[in-house]
């Protein structure tokens, strides 16, 4: 089995051929969200920031088609995200086409939304942060996204999701307030539906998130009620709930929840990972498979983070519809001494998912 994972880690290492009949998707929280605005910019632009040096390496080597970026600082000129780009292409991946939107993350109100008693922290923010896009989200791509056809589901209210499992004092009373409720968004930090043009009849369209934290909780639980309607999120999207079900989709982000071993609520990443709508490919990695038994339910070969503390979990995820034929997948964490290893490692705590994709030949394109 070591053999053949091994084997996925230096395939990943190789770039897309051009022309190529598959396509690989990617998800990467990068983990390069700074402490203030424009320092993200800095870091990049400066050249000598080793961190970003090894995430500019792993991504160039594995050579995503998509990729869904997490953890990217977001400005609105969009310098940041371009300094990364211009980076990339100097290590020979070139993105010319990308995304990015104010994410709900460090977006300011005027309420007490986390329950404190106190105004203005960041967690009176829609989503946690210290200033407006703070650990926002991005995504990079080698085809031509339809910028004119994306679909911005982060300014959903909480209380309008379908079923939404809103938190609640002792006695009933909304919690923290109904006044707080009244304009709590759902996405901790943004839920978007993204199409992109690919070669050929099909598009692609990603669907991509970042979620929040299911911890740090009070007995109200809120973070891990917030967390299991964020993924529950797509099952809505799927079922129609929220309008036009997406055709061709994959999904792809940071759901901060293991299906087995995480504290919160694990129903809804495991009704996500058995919806017959999509697929789980399963991705792996030797570096997570060497890296030590922790006594965890899930299979430690699929974990995607290693948090100082809490261990190693698998909390990014890459889950192609079941229209796309599955070829590869993996996780970029090579073995101990394997080309990559430390460079993974350096990155982030994440590593980045991967799979490669092929339209199922035996499934009609849909009308465009």
């Amino acid at each position: 089995m070591f053999a053949l994972l091994r084997a996925a880690a230096l395939i990943a290492l190789l770039p897309v051929l051009a022309g190529a009949e598959t396509i690989r998707v990617a998800s990467f929280n990068v983990g390069l969200g700074r402490d203030g605005p424009g320092l993200m910019l800095r870091d990049i632009a400066g050249g000598k920031d080793a961190q970003v040096a090894a995430v500019v390496q792993v991504i160039a080597q594995t050579a995503p088609d998509i990729l869904a970026l997490q953890s990217v600082d977001w400005d609105h000129d969009g310098a940041g995200l371009n300094a990364l780009a211009a980076a990339l292409k100097d290590a020979g991946a070139e993105y010319p086409h990308r995304f990015a939107a104010r994410p709900n993350s460090g977006l300011a109100t005027d309420l007490d939304l986390d329950g404190d008693g106190r105004l203005g922290g960041p967690d009176d923010a829609q989503g946690y942060g210290d200033f407006t896009g703070q650990k926002g989200m991005a995504v990079l791509s080698r085809y031509p996204i339809r910028t004119d056809a994306i679909r911005d589901l982060s300014p959903l209210l909480w209380r309008d999701r379908p079923g939404a499992l809103l938190p609640v004092h002792p006695d009933g009373r909304p919690f923290p307030s109904a006044a707080a409720q009244a304009v709590q968004r759902l996405s901790y930090t943004a839920h978007w539906v993204v199409p992109v043009a690919l070669p050929g009849p099909r598009d692609l369209t990603l669907l991509t998130f970042y979620a929040s934290p299911p911890v740090f909780d009070g007995p109200e639980k809120r973070n891990a009620r917030r967390n299991h309607d964020e993924i529950a999120l797509w099952l809505a999207l799927l079922d129609g709930a929220l309008g036009a079900v997406p055709e061709n989709v994959v999904l792809a982000g940071g759901a901060n929840l293991d299906p087995f071993d995480s504290d919160g609520r694990r129903d809804a990443i495991r009704r996500l990972l058995d919806d017959p709508r999509l697929q789980d490919p399963g991705p792996a990695s030797p570096g997570a498979a060497l890296a030590g038994d922790q006594g965890h339910v899930g299979p430690d070969a699929m974990d995607t983070v290693d948090w100082p503390k809490v261990g190693r979990l698998r909390v990014d995820y890459v889950l192609p519809g079941s229209d796309w034929r599955v070829v590869d997948a993996g996780v970029f964490w090579p073995a101990p001494g394997e080309p990559g290893h430390d460079t993974a490692l350096a990155a982030s705590r994440h590593r980045l998912v991967w799979v490669d994709l092929a339209p199922d030949i035996d499934r009609p394109a849909p009308p465009r």
